[in-house]
């Protein structure tokens, strides 16, 4: 049985010379130096005595090295679980104990703080600093650069990556070779990913945007990526001559209309911008346009699922949709109550279903029977709508849907009304306590810079335009919406920090 995963990300390119990733320091690393690291890692994970299907845990900054444990994950039939680098000690101790990881890897400077929990917790500590020192790779030099290539069959797992966790415990999402697989395969034909593309790549590698979507992509179109660590404008508009493409979260795209030297010459030979992990205003589609000539291509996907939908390579990118179902996945909008399929154009919950979507959650079977339907329809926690030519819209999550007097409120129709208005760099609309009706709408105003937006305004504005029961009870403003690491605004806080503002 061969490894299907490694066999078509990695295992073609172990004689390829060419470059892979371009360092930020102007050096770069070839496919076959890449895999030998990734061999030699694939051997001290050996020797640590892990075995296929046992987990390893990395929290460490993005590094070649970092990307490289990955491969050697998969050629040594590790399940990999890439933990975010802003988890505390606490959060990882959770991370570590219900994954049941054999091997922590970590930045140098965590070490003294980890090494105890992760000694109780029955597991090995290494190292692996941003510079690719440490103790993991000390150990890497030692060891030979080929490794036989253990064998790994479709369904099994590949991956966990664990949900943000706003509400109760985190879940392990396991995710298959096949799930990442499929999504690699689909993506690069969809985008039309070639040999010839040199990805930007400035996202982090402990999501699925960066890492399952942005490095498979890549590898299996055998492309190159200029591999930065971070978001930085500077470098970003530096590289961008090299690059061919861009993926991003809508943060890098209003950052880079901020910048004067962002311009049509810049990008003239780009072949493709993409945004995803978090909604793209319709302002700052329109702006890129105007200023570039390009369309950003938007597209959802999810920690469970990777990617679902994406809006066309050819035709009409339409701002504020996420497109259509990729070849090979089915998504649907549903009532929630019933799971009944609504007509076209009424809102509900966004389910879909293909070779991209998970196996479960680890060690939660009820929480994957009541998620994961038994005719493998996931259900998302997204509220959308299929406009009449096929575009799904995403309107919101269900836990941000807003019950007011017993009428339901979505927030995205509320935010996109008043993003619109003068004065107004951007909005969240959330649902407090209210006394009366139980709930509330509440407007978050963030203003465009140097201006102060006219809040009475406002009001009359979504009067026009909104039924009663819509509009927010208030309107506050805000210096900034709080956003995770993918750009997502956490409303979570925003309703901790807000709730009492109908009670005084």
């Amino acid at each position: 049985m061969a490894n299907v995963l490694y066999d078509s990300l990695f295992g073609i390119h172990h004689q390829k010379t060419s470059p892979f990733l371009h360092l930020p320091d102007g050096g770069s690393v070839s496919y076959q130096a890449f895999l030998e690291q990734a061999a030699q890692l694939a051997h001290v994970m050996s020797g640590f005595g892990l075995k296929p299907g046992d987990r390893v845990a990395m929290q460490v900054e993005k590094s070649a090295q970092a990307l490289a444990l990955y491969a050697a994950c998969v050629q040594a039939g590790l399940v990999f679980l890439p933990l975010n680098t802003g988890y505390t000690v606490a959060e990882l101790q959770y991370f570590i104990s219900n994954s049941g990881a054999g091997l922590v890897v970590c930045d140098g400077a965590n070490q003294d703080a980890l090494q105890a929990m992760v000694a109780d917790l029955g597991a090995q500590l290494a190292t692996l600093n941003a510079d690719g020192s440490g103790s993991l790779m000390d150990l890497a030099a030692q060891q030979p650069v080929q490794f036989e290539t253990v064998a790994r069959g479709a369904d099994d797992l590949a991956a966990f990556l664990y949900t943000s966790g706003t509400t109760g415990r985190s879940k392990g999402a396991m995710l298959t070779q096949a799930n990442l697989l499929s999504n690699a395969q689909t993506l690069a034909q969809h985008w039309r990913f070639t040999d010839k593309d040199v990805l930007l790549h400035a996202l982090p590698i402990f999501h699925s945007h960066g890492l399952f979507v942005a490095c498979n992509v890549s590898l299996i179109a055998g492309a190159q990526m200029i591999f930065l660590p971070r978001l930085d404008v500077d470098q970003l508009i530096t590289r961008m001559p090299q690059a061919t493409c861009l993926m991003g979260v809508p943060t890098f795209y209003t950052r880079l209309l901020a910048d004067p030297r962002f311009d049509r010459d810049l990008t003239a030979h780009m072949r493709l911008f993409i945004s995803g992990s978090a909604p793209l205003l319709a302002d700052t589609h329109t702006a890129f346009e105007a200023r570039t000539g390009h369309r950003i291509l938007e597209r959802y996907g999810m920690t469970e699922t990777n990617m679902n939908t994406s809006n066309p390579y050819d035709g009409e990118r339409r701002a504020g949709t996420v497109g259509f179902a990729l070849p090979g996945v089915d998504a649907i909008v549903t009532d929630p109550d019933t799971g009944v399929e609504l007509q076209q154009g009424e809102i509900g919950m966004v389910e879909v279903r293909g070779p991209n979507v998970f196996k479960g959650y680890w060690q939660m079977p009820e929480k994957t029977a009541a998620e994961l339907r038994s005719n493998g329809f996931f259900i998302t926690g997204d509220l959308g709508r299929i406009d009449e030519d096929g575009y799904l819209h995403i309107v919101g999550r269900n836990k941000d849907l807003i019950i007011s007097g017993g009428y339901n409120i979505y927030p995205k129709e509320v935010e996109s009304l008043l993003d619109d208005q003068p004065g107004v760099l951007e909005t969240a609309v959330i649902g407090v306590p209210h006394p009366d009706l139980g709930e509330a709408a509440l407007g978050l105003i963030v203003p465009a810079e140097g201006q102060t937006p006219d809040l009475e305004a406002l009001m009359q504005a979504a009067n026009v335009q909104l039924a009663r029961y819509k509009l927010p009870r208030k309107l506050c403003v805000i210096d900034m919406l709080p956003r995770n690491t993918m750009g997502k605004v956490q409303k979570n806080l925003l309703r901790d920090q807000y709730a009492d503002s109908f009670n005084s």
